[in-house]
């Protein structure tokens, strides 16, 4: 190999913790990038550490890491080489159209980022062993993991203790077992007229009866959550008050706090589910931080980390109600995955999850940009910072010819039959993370834009 491709020289930022780890870090993403191949000749590590104004120590420290991590290799009296990379499987030829029916948080574009993520899950390797991958845990977590819990959740809800969090294997884990805590077999918990299809599915697996309680643009409507109160005497209510799934409406603070008041008043304790309640930076407090004796606070982190991390953070009132659903848990679920719960836990602890939380925000927003460049004014509802679309469909269209016309071209939504608990609208949801890229997303959305253009009979060809 020539000399010159020894000159690899990381860029190191202030910030990135120590030293040998951000050399590490630096090498990984560089390979991820492309712009070290398998074979590279890394610079001697004194060398190096001239180069960087540092100790050789360190640098010694960052090649040891990076052998730790399966990058490198060394040959005796040849040098440090990049290690051959597997081939990694490919995306497939990409059609241009995405199925948007999953409402998925969207892939960002940093290569440095990416290999942070996988690195830090290497790292458990030499952390934990063997003992991470043979072992059970406490229905509930361990203690570290629940003190992880606590701080992701700190931001939005203040300090915790971290006895009385929950871990628990996913939102849908953590939602079977509080219905089948506060409601049993033909009781009533009432939800927002248009709800999670997932909780929709474990009130029937329960048989419990779901009443909905009016919405407008803006979310619940206290009056009718009084009115549903009085005449159902509800065991709980269900709701999604943050980046509401469908409508993408996020509740105001005064109805908020006049909810709060009236389920107080009829003694009806609220389940939040905050699975978008991460995402927005300047984001409304959550029902749980204005009335933590009433609320079970719901927080997982398929929508602002990884659909694959089926881990979720629940705080209950006090510890009394922990202890009942930590026992809910286990009779449903056993626990949470401890090798997943261990990757939030250290994604956490090392700032990687805030750092991929800020890139969904970004790619977010640029995604809701497209979205209100392509779509026709006044569509229908989202916010700059979610990635999803409520599309309502005024006439002649019907959410039944509009989703099917859509499907034989290519393209999924979900259509508002799966969120309604009574009469549906004539709507559709539009997940806006799916696409593998931007361009996908544009030309999903011209496909969406032309349909709407264009009655029903003209978009038909029958023969």
């Amino acid at each position: 190999m020539d000399d010159n491709q020894a000159s690899w020289t990381p860029v190191i930022r202030k910030g990135d913790g120590p030293v040998y780890l951000a050399i590490a870090d630096a090498l990984s993403a560089d390979i991820v990038s492309g712009r070290l191949a398998g074979g590279f000749r890394l610079p001697p590590q004194r060398a190096l550490a001239d180069a960087l104004g540092i100790d050789f120590t360190t640098v010694s420290r960052a090649y040891a890491e990076a052998r730790k991590r399966g990058l490198i290799d060394g040959r005796v009296g040849q040098g440090t080489y990049v290690r051959a990379r597997r081939p990694s499987e490919g995306r497939g030829v990409s059609t241009g159209l995405v199925d948007m029916s999953m409402n998925l948080p969207p892939r960002f574009e940093d290569a440095g980022l990416v290999a942070r993520m996988w690195d830090r899950i290497a790292d458990l390797r030499a952390d934990d062993g063997l003992g991470l991958l043979l072992r059970y845990q406490e229905a509930g977590g361990t203690a570290r993991d629940r003190a992880a819990g606590a701080r992701w959740l700190s931001p939005r809800l203040g300090a915790i203790p971290a006895e009385r969090l929950l871990v628990c294997p996913g939102a849908q884990g953590a939602l079977l077992a509080l219905a089948g805590v506060l409601a049993g077999p033909g009781e009533t918990i009432c939800v927002e007229a248009l709800t999670y299809p997932g909780f929709r599915s474990l009130a029937a697996h329960l048989r419990i009866n779901l009443v909905g309680v009016t919405i407008d643009e803006h979310g619940l409507i206290p009056e009718a959550f009084e009115a549903v109160c009085a005449e159902h005497r509800p065991k709980a209510l269900y709701c999604t008050p943050t980046l509401h799934n469908p409508t993408t409406a996020t509740l105001p603070l005064g109805r908020r706090e006049a909810l709060i008041e009236i389920a107080r008043r009829h003694q009806v304790p609220i389940i939040e589910d905050d699975a978008y309640g991460a995402l927005p930076a300047d984001a409304v407090p959550p029902l749980a931080a204005l009335a933590p004796d009433l609320v079970y606070h719901v927080a997982g982190l398929a929508k602002c980390l990884s659909p694959a991390l089926r881990i979720a953070y629940l705080v209950p009132p006090d510890g009394r109600s922990a202890a009942r659903v930590a026992s809910a848990i286990r009779a449903t679920a056993s626990m949470a995955s401890p090798l997943t719960a261990a990757i939030a836990t250290r994604w956490i602890e090392e700032g990687t999850a805030d750092a991929v939380l800020a890139a969904i925000r970004e790619e977010s927003r640029r995604r809701q940009a497209i979205a209100a460049a392509i779509l026709p004014p006044g569509f229908g509802q989202a916010d700059p910072q979610g990635f999803h679309a409520w599309l309502r469909l005024a006439g002649p269209w019907t959410r039944g010819e509009f989703t099917a016309r859509l499907r034989s071209a290519g393209i999924g939504v979900v259509a508002s039959d799966a969120f309604a608990i009574a009469s549906p609208p004539e709507a559709v949801r539009l997940g806006l993370g799916a696409a593998a890229n931007e361009d996908d997303l544009r030309d999903s959305l011209r496909i969406v834009a032309d349909l709407l253009s264009q009655s029903p009979a003209m978009s038909s060809m029958v023969v």
